[in-house]
């Protein structure tokens, strides 16, 4: 007899009602069916209701369910995290009482380090700690999930030394805490893990920099660990702001969460304010000393979405005009080709972020005529009717005029192909969160994004989150194509993030994301945005700038967008 009569769950996979006695785990019933789903490799976790479980998840009621592999944001995140916890018992198995910091992700793995000690991870440590990794996995040691009180996970993470996640929880207002458990550690992620180390045989563990590397899945082969590539630049520019943190002491968000409650929030603005200011001004003066040698005449700026990219523009002509240089702008956008002539992406549509999407040689034939000093007829791009439109705009350059272009183009050479090198001045502009949530919980830079992007096009372009959310994979593919392999090329990076604005943008995105309905495929991140800001101390916007990069987002900017 069963135990709950008609308890049927519905599965997505295979389009079909599947008969449960109740009680069962979703494991036991991927058991049964994995050779009717269509997944590349193991399913590492499952939809219930459009929000991310584990395979242990127990069903005592009918469910919508869809097993999900690594080719998912959300599968790959599941992995990860596994991985990391792999790392984290290796390291506590040969060298107890060393903690592990998992400070960024970076050339397609994540940059490990151990904290207070920079140079403990020899070549040698590294390939121990790899080595003990694939003894655990092969051993196939299960994840326990388990459920308890905040304060007895407290006391059990302050036993085993995990100061950070004890600063967390106490940090936050929640009766009851999920951990981890792998034989003899627990650790705390804010999302799940998959069900033995055995899956995980996916991975690689490398030297770099003054860490190593943890590697998982090639996402575009998963069946390969992905491969890493020098990243000198960017990586500096992670290792500037971490630094930086390290000097205010905040590192991560139970940190925040303790200046915010104890009042210094009004400094700790102030004082980030400061840094982004310092540093756009030492961007203005690189491009003031090259211009003064007979070079940097043409600053692109370029980034991915909600980067903030226009303020970042803004403030640096500010900074430009007191060095005496005037920039003029030139909107790349003018330079689209005519909409029939548009190339298409593979679904057939116009794929305007594509690079031939711009009109390159009249764009190169402008820009050459100007740094010589000619006077150009400037195009204007008709959106209504698809074609580019001459209306009498001109520009000519005169003494101490530089051109500045903002774009997501802007550090591909081949945009500026017919333009000397030495005459261009490239920078690179994304929020390179630096923030932890703990040691082991990094804050992903897409997610900032993405929290920024909600809140702008909710604000003024009227979109709810659920639209946003449902965009979000096309402009990440769009970025990965046409911006990313190219940050290198800069010739300096500046970091939009801000250490509070996580803290700010929770009062304002939590309100939108809960506008998500259940029943959409969206509510997964929806839900995952939320439980991640919930983390966070709430912090009021009354002290930030009208001239914050944030307030391109927030609103109440003084300057014009």
């Amino acid at each position: 007899m069963k135990k709950y009569d008609e308890l049927k769950v519905f599965c997505k996979n295979t389009n079909e009602y599947i008969d449960m006695e109740g009680g069962e785990t979703l494991l036991e019933l991927y058991d049964t069916i994995k050779g009717r789903l269509d997944l590349q490799g193991e399913a590492v976790c499952v939809l219930v209701n459009n929000k991310v479980e584990d395979l242990h998840y127990p069903v005592f009621s009918p469910k919508h369910i869809e097993f999900i592999d690594i080719r998912s944001n959300d599968g790959y995140r599941v992995f990860t995290r596994s991985l990391c916890m792999v790392l984290y018992k290796a390291l506590n198995d040969l060298y107890p009482g060393k903690r592990l910091c998992i400070q960024h992700s970076i050339s397609n793995g994540h940059y490990c380090q151990i904290k207070h000690e920079e140079h403990f991870l020899t070549p040698g440590i590294i390939e121990h700690l790899k080595k003990r990794m694939v003894e655990i996995i092969d051993a196939d040691l299960p994840f326990i999930r388990r459920e308890r009180l905040t304060a007895d996970v407290i006391e059990m993470f302050r036993k085993q030394g995990l100061k950070d996640k004890v600063r967390l929880l106490e940090s936050v207002n929640q009766l009851y805490t999920i951990y981890y458990k792998l034989d003899n550690i627990i650790d705390s992620f804010y999302g799940p893990l998959v069900p033995s180390t055995g899956m995980l045989k996916l991975f690689d563990l490398v030297p770099y920099e003054k860490g190593m590397l943890l590697l998982g899945p090639n996402r575009k082969k998963i069946d390969e660990v992905a491969q890493w590539e020098p990243q000198p630049k960017l990586f500096q520019a992670f290792t500037d702001y971490i630094n930086f943190n390290k000097i205010i002491r905040l590192g991560d968000v139970g940190e925040l969460n303790r200046a915010i409650r104890a009042g210094y929030a009004p400094l700790l603005i102030n004082v980030v304010e400061a840094l982004h200011n310092k540093h756009f001004i030492q961007i203005a003066d690189e491009i003031t000393r090259r211009y003064h040698e007979g070079g940097a005449r043409v600053v692109l700026i370029a980034g991915p979405s909600s980067s903030g990219k226009t303020t970042s523009s803004k403030r640096l002509a500010i900074q430009l005009i007191t060095n005496c240089i005037v920039p003029k702008v030139i909107e790349l956008d003018n330079y689209f080709v005519n909409r029939t002539n548009t190339p298409r992406d593979e679904k057939g549509d116009y794929d305007y972020e594509s690079l031939y999407a711009l009109d390159l040689e009249q764009f190169n034939k402008d820009v050459t005529d100007l740094l010589a000093g000619k006077e150009v007829a400037m195009p204007t791009y008709n959106f209504k009717t698809g074609e580019r439109e001459y209306l009498g705009n001109t520009l000519k350059l005169g003494k101490g005029d530089i051109l500045l272009m903002e774009g997501i183009h802007g550090l591909n050479t081949e945009l500026t192909r017919n333009i000397p090198e030495s005459q261009k001045f490239r920078i690179f502009v994304s929020a390179l969160t630096t923030l932890n949530i703990d040691d082991h919980n990094w804050i992903g830079t897409h997610d900032n994004r993405l929290l920024r992007r909600i809140i702008r096009d909710h604000k003024y372009r009227g979109c709810a989150a659920l639209d946003t959310i449902q965009r979000w994979p096309s402009v990440r593919r769009g970025e990965d194509k046409w911006i990313m392999p190219f940050h290198e090329n800069a010739d300096a990076m500046f970091n939009s993030s801000l250490l509070f604005e996580l803290a700010v943008m929770k009062n304002y995105a939590l309100p939108i994301l809960q506008q998500v309905p259940s029943s959409t495929p969206e509510y997964a991140e929806a839900t995952r945005l939320i439980k991640f800001l919930n983390y966070f101390e709430p912090l009021d916007e009354k002290d930030i700038p009208s001239t914050s990069l944030l307030r391109e987002f927030l609103g109440g900017s003084s300057f014009h967008y």
